[in-house]
């Protein structure tokens, strides 16, 4: 599947604008200015970008708790969200979700969710919706390795493969469910091996490359779009930071995150490959990473500033009237 240029510039800007704002959230939290768990995305940009980059508003995806790097991919605006992380009345939820409940429907963002496996049985019901109104929608559920497990999600690929539902469910395998290997707590090798009892196509890909996750999702959606039914991804991964910004990771190896940021950095590899086949000049990127942290440091110093919700706001968005 072939990009042109400006989507392959696209591309990298998406990735390079998770990795700042994960680096500059990691940051302020440090030094005591947001509320609340964090839960950093950085390593694992390449399978947001790769998958939401075949997506359009009217598709759906619903994240997990580390949520931050599927919004930006599907188009949430950066400032809403660092405003809403701050917990600012302009944030996307008011400020009163914060980090793990970030959501944006007018984006086609489903929310991101504190609750272990919770995003796969959203993404049949919106599934369902797409089918039933015959709008040609795809909803994508992004879950964790140990939300692999969960019994939410095992239900969920029964469900979409009974009903043939246009959704994808990708497992971002990025090595720890908390603080327990995945080699420790997941049977087999692979997850998506599991597509098999389910009667529905299963791959796994390095998610460390964009290529693999972009070709991978792209024959998924575009399969789902169709009305051939869903498909599991997993991504093989690996995060940055610890499972909460404050986890001191003591159950990583000496040098584990180091190596791994030095040979496999996914933005890294995407660069490279971008410059060393002369499809981008290296001054076109850093002009992008120059603009994203411009647009980074904005963000931030906006929400600092920026007014609390008001008293009088507690007790409104508890309903919605249909």
């Amino acid at each position: 599947m072939q990009l042109n240029k400006d989507q392959l510039l696209k591309a990298y800007r998406d990735m390079k604008t998770i990795r700042e704002f994960e680096e500059r959230l990691h940051i302020e939290f440090a030094a005591g200015e947001i509320p609340g768990f964090v839960h950093l995305y950085a390593g694992e940009e390449a399978v947001a970008v790769g998958v939401c980059s075949h997506l359009n508003e009217q598709d759906k995806i619903a994240s997990t708790h580390r949520g931050h790097g599927h919004c930006i991919a599907k188009g949430c605006d950066v400032y809403g969200m660092m405003a809403e992380i701050f917990g600012k009345k302009d944030g996307l939820c008011g400020g009163k979700g914060g980090s793990m409940h970030i959501a944006d429907l007018s984006r086609g963002m489903m929310g991101a969710n504190g609750i272990v496996g919770a995003g796969p049985p959203l993404i049949c019901g919106a599934a369902l919706a797409a089918k039933t109104l015959g709008t040609k929608g795809v909803g994508v559920a992004f879950v964790g390795d140990g939300g692999s497990n969960q019994g939410t999600t095992l239900e969920s690929l029964n469900l979409a493969s009974v009903w043939k539902l246009p959704c994808v469910f990708v497992v971002e395998n990025n090595g720890y469910a908390e603080a327990t290997s995945s080699k420790y707590a997941v049977a087999g090798t692979d997850i998506s091996a599991r597509a098999k009892g389910f009667d529905m196509p299963g791959v796994t890909v390095d998610g460390h490359d964009f290529c693999a996750v972009h070709e991978a999702a792209g024959e998924a959606i575009d399969r789902a779009r169709a009305g051939e039914g869903p498909t599991l991804i997993e991504c093989k991964v690996n995060r940055y930071f610890g499972h909460f910004e404050g986890d001191m990771q003591t159950y990583r190896g000496d040098g584990e995150v180091e190596k791994i940021r030095g040979e496999r950095d996914c933005i890294e590899k995407f660069a490279r490959a971008l410059t060393s086949s002369s499809l981008v000049e290296p001054e076109e990127l850093a002009q992008i990473d120059e603009a994203v942290k411009a647009l980074i440091d904005d963000a931030a110093e906006r929400a600092k500033s920026a007014a609390e919700p008001a008293a009088e706001d507690l007790l409104t968005d508890v309903y919605v009237a249909y």
